[in-house]
């Protein structure tokens, strides 16, 4: 945790309260949010569905936006008082698509201008902080026309927080760059979010990103809040019209607990049991991310015994649904047997043929088996 780059020695815990109104011609915006005060609350949708419109209003750059905006304790702004607090005096750091240096200043040059328009007193502390969060030390003397573009966004992130905002706005921030640099720069995003008492809203249409980075949801779709809650939450319902099908799945926050040699494997266990993935190199004891998709998983009446499948685990059927293809149907699935707490395992979904829901006789509220055929580390 970094303290010289909060603005503020106390913490708020209220969070974000953002209630936004936005009319143009052929858009509109209409919110009501209340969100985290620390982690990575990711704004999710389409193209033209309101996500930089939102951040913009946020950060006092849409000046047509009416209604209020409160971030902790600081009211930046609230229409009923008459007030709007212009955007250089919102504690806000913006990092965006396209890393907005000065092309004619070196690393270090750059991370000082972030520091000198600071709202709150000047903190060497802060730059050494930023530095040090995103690994840029040896970056400092290099002209920024020889960075790469995963290490144009790592500079721009840190040039942000030497403002020591009290919110952090990422517009996209890896859209711009290639998947091997969008890979390289993802682990100081994660950093960020697990080191910093810092509330950021992250603007994405990857499920990658919203999956590995997110700690908070929100989906937006013709600039209104079509859901919100914690990812996993969000994500384990049936309903989700705004993933792919094949992108629908749920995350399953676990500990790695075993690395074996001989097969390359890792045994990760989570609330309701244990699965086998490959190692990563995460040491005994790590917490990790996992992600399972609804159609890398298959069920069956009982125990299985002989199959190549090594994920298996008990499991009762809590709702199901027809997909949107005839042939399909999505079953949520709740981890363990249904005994005096039925809701207390986590929760595993899975698309199969209506064909085998109806030959194998499955029927909300029985118990089954879950075979997981692939499981993706996303964190």
């Amino acid at each position: 945790m970094r303290q010289a780059i909060s603005a503020h020695d106390e913490k708020d815990p209220r969070g974000l309260d953002i209630q936004l109104q936005l009319q143009r011609e052929s858009f509109s915006l209409d919110v009501s949010l209340q969100l985290p005060a620390q982690g990575i609350s990711v704004l999710f949708g389409a193209s033209g569905s309101g996500k930089t419109t939102l951040l913009r209003s946020v950060a006092g750059l849409e000046p047509q936006a009416r209604g209020s905006v409160r971030v902790g304790h600081e009211v930046w702004q609230s229409d009923a008082d008459g007030l709007c607090l212009p955007t250089h005096r919102r504690a806000v750091g913006y990092v965006f698509q396209e890393a907005s240096l000065f092309e004619h200043l070196d690393v270090q040059r750059n991370l000082m201008f972030g520091l000198q328009r600071s709202a709150a007193p000047r903190d060497q502390g802060v730059l050494t902080d930023a530095i040090e969060l995103l690994g840029i030390a040896s970056l400092l003397r290099r002209p920024v026309g020889e960075l790469s573009g995963g290490e144009r966004q790592r500079v721009a992130i840190a040039r942000a927080l030497a403002t020591r905002p009290t919110l952090l706005l990422l517009d996209e921030p890896l859209a711009a760059l290639d998947p091997a640099r969008k890979h390289e720069v993802m682990p100081w995003l994660e950093r960020l979010r697990d080191e910093l008492q810092l509330p950021m809203l992250y603007v994405t249409h990857s499920v990658e990103e919203m999956t590995r980075l997110g700690d908070y949801l929100v989906v937006l779709e013709h600039g209104r809040v079509k859901c919100s809650g914690p990812v996993a939450d969000t994500l384990s319902s049936l309903d989700t019209p705004w993933v792919e099908p094949q992108e629908q799945g749920v995350l399953l926050d676990g500990c790695v607990i075993e690395r074996d040699a001989q097969w390359h494997l890792a045994r990760v266990a989570f609330q309701g049991g244990h699965l086998w993935i490959r190692d990563s190199g995460a040491a005994v004891g790590t917490p990790v991310r996992l992600r399972v998709l609804a159609r890398d998983v298959s069920l069956t009446t009982q125990e299985p015994a002989h199959t190549s499948i090594q994920n298996h685990f008990q499991a009762w059927i809590e709702a199901d649904q027809p997909d949107a293809h005839p042939s399909q149907r999505v079953v949520r699935l709740r981890v363990g047997t249904k005994g005096a707490n039925p809701a207390a395992g986590p929760v595993v979904l899975a698309r199969i043929t209506q064909r085998a829901w109806s030959q194998l006789g499955l029927a909300g509220g029985q118990s089954v088996w879950v075979q997981v055929k692939s499981v993706a580390l996303v964190g």
